[in-house]
């Protein structure tokens, strides 16, 4: 069912009192596989994909093919029936050729597949997940607003509980795969009086009455994915379409983003490896002053620094993803993995510019595009100050 790259084996995990930081014979098998498609069927479109803001759908249905649009689901509901190692490993090979195909596969996955996968229904789960992990479906998630960033609590969209189901009334921003998603999941006030505990989660249809995708964004970086604006006017749902219980939308979406900013520290890694592959291939190839540049001190430093930083990166990632595997709570680590990763990414895309010199500013040489795509990992699910926040408040904790 799922091709010759994802068996049905659970990844190595976590044990009490030892540490394994070597992937398995399985785990790299999927690593090679996934670097090999992503060499032969994205590398030489990423340009072009991203000059046109072309969203890449048809490799996004051959990566369902191959069991990557729902690694981490059970078999059930066409899952892999893998874990959090094998997703990181497949968004981090992704990512390293195309950031944009790595956050539409993460998006798709551990935003809303997951939300659904987590708390929803048998019959939803049969119902979405099922195609969704296929890529049949591609999914979205909205939880940010114009006026609801960082303060997520302070939503606006409402629904309105009918006698059959709900109305939705409002615009959700900055949603990733917006215009081309067949199921999204979004967050809505039930209860202004309740804060956070008002808040409720709603699966929608594209095509659904009242339901509209809006402005595509025009953006810096990442240009082959799609990011748009939600708009609800009067779009009625019926009453099975709630997602978890009603009050639990915020609660809900704080897990999900437990396991979504895991996702982004692999979309930072991966970005941060391929910004420093390149730099290290052009190091050897520039000559100046009669000898490579990778001969100069000044270039090793930096090839030796983002080495190493990527290579902790690589480590707080994997951990975190390891606990998630093991059923163990992850708040902290994935927001550690979330932060690091990806301020090593923009350090690591910066030096590589900066080793390209003039090259590295045009298009010709992929230094120019890791450095547009990079910034926004330290944005999205949770900004870099924000994830220094929940870090704080959890050494914090009595």
């Amino acid at each position: 069912m799922f091709g010759p790259v994802i068996g049905g084996s659970r990844p190595t995990g976590v044990s009490e009192g030892s540490l394994d930081f070597q992937l398995s014979d399985e785990q790299l098998h999927l690593k090679k596989t996934v670097r090999e498609f992503a060499e032969r069927e994205i590398a030489p479109n990423v340009m072009k994909w991203d000059e046109a803001c072309e969203f890449p759908m048809a490799t996004l249905k051959e990566l369902g093919k191959l069991g990557l649009m729902g690694t981490i689901f059970a078999p059930e509901y066409n899952g892999a029936g893998m874990g959090y190692v094998e997703y990181v490993t497949a968004i981090d090979e992704l990512s390293r050729v195309d950031g944009s195909v790595g956050i539409i596969v993460a998006a798709h996955t551990s935003l809303c597949s997951n939300h659904i996968y987590l708390v929803g229904s048998e019959a939803q789960k049969k119902a979405y997940v099922s195609k969704l992990a296929t890529a049949e479906y591609i999914g979205a998630w909205g939880l940010t607003e114009p006026s609801s960033g960082s303060d997520a609590g302070s939503a606006r969209m409402t629904a309105a509980k009918k006698r059959d189901g709900w109305v939705l009334n409002g615009t959700k921003t900055f949603c990733t795969n917006g215009h081309y998603a067949d199921v999204l999941v979004v967050i809505a006030v039930t209860d202004r009086a309740a804060h956070t505990h008002g808040l409720s989660a709603f699966i929608v249809e594209k095509g659904t009455r009242g339901f509209r995708p809006g402005k595509k964004e025009n953006k810096l970086g990442l240009r082959a994915s799609d990011t748009a604006e939600l708009i609800f006017e009067d779009c009625f749902i019926p009453k099975e379409n709630l997602l978890g219980k009603e009050g639990d939308g915020f609660i809900d979406a704080m897990q999900v983003l437990d396991g979504g900013r895991i996702s982004i520290a692999a979309l930072s890694l991966g970005m941060a490896q391929g910004a420093y592959d390149a730099a290290l291939k052009y190091s050897k190839e520039r000559k100046q002053f009669g000898k490579a540049i990778s001969d100069f001190q000044a270039i090793q430093w930096k090839l030796a620094d983002m080495a190493t930083e990527i290579d902790a990166a690589r480590l707080l990632t994997m951990r975190a993803a390891s606990m998630k595997d093991a059923g163990m709570k992850t708040t902290l680590e994935s927001s550690m993995a979330k932060l690091y990763a990806s301020e090593v990414a923009v350090k690591c895309a910066n030096e590589g510019v900066q080793i390209h010199g003039g090259y590295g500013f045009i298009k010709d040489y992929p230094a120019e595009k890791f450095y547009r795509d990079v910034k926004l990992c330290t944005i999205g699910e949770g900004t870099s100050e924000i994830q220094r926040l929940v870090i704080a408040r959890q050494l914090l904790k009595d």
